[in-house]
C-alpha cells in the first residue's frame, strides 16, 4: 500500500493553517508536485522489485529421488548397477567404471549452475566424478580419485586433474554427504565443495575437454571407479548470460 510520507503529511497540515490565499495556492501546487513525484518513485520501486522477483533464476530438479527417470547406466563393459535407494542415485562398484548418464531433455552448454550432494559408500577411489557440458565439449570434476583424495578438473589443455593447476587433495569420509556446486559461464568454470572453492579457471585461457574414459558420460554423468557412490538433490539453475565488456 502506498502512503504519504510523514514530512508531506506535516507539510499538508501546515497548508491548512495558511491564511494568505496567494501563498496557499502556491503551496498547494508545490505540495501536489512533491507528492506526485514521491508517488511515482514508490511505483517505480515496486515495479523494479516485482521485475527482479520474476527474473530470479529457478532450479530444475534432474532427479526425483524415486525413480531413475532420465538416468541410464553408461556402457563400460563390466560396469556395476545403478539404482535408487533412500532417495539417492546409487552408482554401483564396477570393474572398473560405473556411470549414471543423463538421457533427458537437452541441457544448457554454458551459463548454468549444477548442484548436488555426493557420498562415497565403499571403496577408495572416485565415487561421483561429475562430467558436465561446456560449449561443444564437456569437463569432469573428479572427486576422490587416484587413491581416494584427489580433486580437480579433467581436462585442461589436455592435462588431467592430477597434473593441472586445479589439482588438489581432500579427505572424503565414508558415508558422509558433500555439497557440490559447479558454476559454468561463458568465460569461467568455478567448482566448490561445501562452500569452499576448489577450482576457478578461465575458459578463455584454457582448452576444456574430458579424458577419453569420460566421453561416455557426456553430456552429464556421474561415475565411480571400483567404488560405490551415491548422488542426490541434483539440480540445475539456468543463469543469464554475462554482459560483454
Amino acid at each position: 500500500m502506498l502512503t504519504t510520507p510523514a514530512p508531506l503529511r506535516l507539510f499538508g497540515a501546515n497548508l491548512l493553517n495558511t491564511k494568505q490565499p496567494q501563498r496557499f495556492f502556491v503551496a498547494v501546487v508545490l505540495f501536489s508536485s512533491i507528492f506526485a513525484s514521491s508517488l511515482q518513485m514508490s511505483v517505480l520501486h515496486a515495479e523494479d522489485a516485482t521485475k527482479k522477483k520474476q527474473e530470479a533464476p529457478k532450479s530444475e530438479s534432474l532427479f526425483d529421488g524415486k525413480t531413475l527417470g532420465h538416468w541410464v547406466r553408461g556402457d563400460y563393459g563390466d560396469e556395476g548397477q545403478i539404482s535408487v535407494e533412500n532417495e539417492s542415485l546409487i552408482i554401483g562398484k564396477g570393474r572398473p567404471i560405473t556411470a549414471a548418464v543423463w538421457k533427458g531433455p537437452e541441457l544448457p552448454k554454458s551459463n548454468y549452475e549444477l548442484t548436488f550432494e555426493a557420498q562415497r559408500i565403499e571403496g577408495n577411489d572416485f565415487f561421483a566424478a561429475a562430467t558436465f557440458p561446456y560449449q561443444k565439449s564437456a569437463c569432469t570434476l573428479v572427486l576422490g580419485g587416484w587413491g581416494g583424495g584427489l580433486i580437480g578438473l579433467s581436462s585442461l589443455n589436455g592435462i588431467d586433474a592430477s597434473e593441472n593447476p586445479t589439482t588438489g587433495y581432500k579427505e572424503f569420509k565414508q558415508g558422509q554427504w558433500y555439497k557440490i556446486k559447479i558454476r559454468v559461464t561463458d568465460d569461467r568454470i568455478v567448482c566448490s565443495i561445501d562452500g569452499e572453492v576448489i577450482a576457478d579457471v578461465s575458459t578463455e585461457e584454457n582448452e576444456i575437454d574430458v579424458r577419453i574414459e569420460m566421453v561416455g558420460c557426456r553430456p552429464l554423468g556421474f561415475a565411480s571407479y571400483r567404488t560405490k557412490g551415491a548422488v542426490r538433490k541434483i539440480e540445475l539453475t539456468r543463469l543469464a548470460a554475462p554482459e560483454k565488456k
